[in-house]
């Protein structure tokens, strides 16, 4: 039998303010380690995670990148950089097959995790991009999405969310559990309400998927974190808890934005002060 792979695929390169990214850090400081464009954009990637579980008979995703579905206006404020054609596309260059998706856990509905869940079919119309998968979604993170508030409307799509509720492929999950034996969510919700983090147990380890907990490995800095974020200060002891958790078991810890690597093990350096050591293996791309 297969032994279960973790993979990682950039799907999109992409720029964001680095001021929101940065939130109160002042940019003397993020900019010696992300230096901005001439309109203040950092280059950042749109990384999905892939599983598979051949034993369990299961194929994951772990969130389903910008997609493709995009205005020359969004690709003028965000520079998209697309890797291939869509992630159908991206998977299939790497031996996946996109129609043996059994599963889509999305962190959360923001378009640079989720902008991926639909494609454009052949007569225009908006489609699932992975139509027989089960698509498992916070409960408490689609009814944000599904009626934001002014302040964040924008990061959201209601056409693609639309699709996928009309597609009854849509799981509402309650809080953390178990999704089947190797696979977990977490919630962490200073970001968005009902963010969650999958949380992945293979053969050499756990490993665990960080979302915009901590979007880029200079966010290990505790006081580093987004303008985008709705409450700080948890998001804060949210990830204080799990740095520690991970440097007591030598989690794997999985980056949805940092360009530079996509894997790394952290570790204390003090109190409430963490390093990071990344790295990459032969299954990320």
């Amino acid at each position: 039998m297969t032994a279960p792979r973790l993979a990682t695929i950039v799907d999109a390169e992409l720029g964001l303010d680095g001021g929101m990214m940065m939130g109160v850090v002042p940019r003397p400081l993020w900019e010696t380690v992300h230096p901005p464009d001439e309109r203040n954009r950092i280059r950042l990637v749109s990384r999905c995670g892939v599983f598979s579980d051949a034993a369990a008979g299961r194929l994951w995703l772990f969130d389903v990148g910008v997609g493709r579905d995009w205005g020359a206006k969004s690709q003028a404020i965000y520079d998209f950089r697309y890797r291939g054609p869509d992630l159908r596309a991206l998977l299939a260059g790497v031996g996946y097959d996109p129609d043996a998706v059994t599963d889509v856990l999305l962190s959360h509905l923001h378009f640079d995790h989720a902008g991926g869940i639909v494609v454009r079919g052949a007569a225009g119309a908006q489609r699932l991009a992975f139509p027989r998968a089960r698509h498992h979604v916070q409960a408490a993170q689609w009814a944000w999405a599904r009626a934001p508030t002014v302040r964040d409307a924008g990061s959201f799509r209601p056409d693609h969310l639309a699709v996928l509720e009309a597609s009854g492929r849509l799981d509402e999950v309650d809080g953390p559990r178990s999704l089947d034996a190797r696979v977990s969510v977490r919630v962490v919700s200073g970001h968005t309400p009902g963010m969650q983090l999958a949380q992945v147990r293979t053969d050499d380890g756990e490993a665990l998927f960080l979302a915009d907990l901590v979007p880029v490995w200079s966010h290990v800095r505790l006081p580093w974190i987004t303008a985008h974020d709705h409450e700080p200060l948890r998001t804060i002891e949210d990830k204080r808890a799990l740095l520690r958790e991970a440097a007591e078991h030598g989690t794997t810890l999985l980056s949805g934005h940092d360009p530079s690597a996509p894997r790394a093990r952290v570790r204390t350096a003090g109190d409430d002060m963490f390093e990071v050591e990344t790295f990459a293996t032969a299954e990320d791309r």
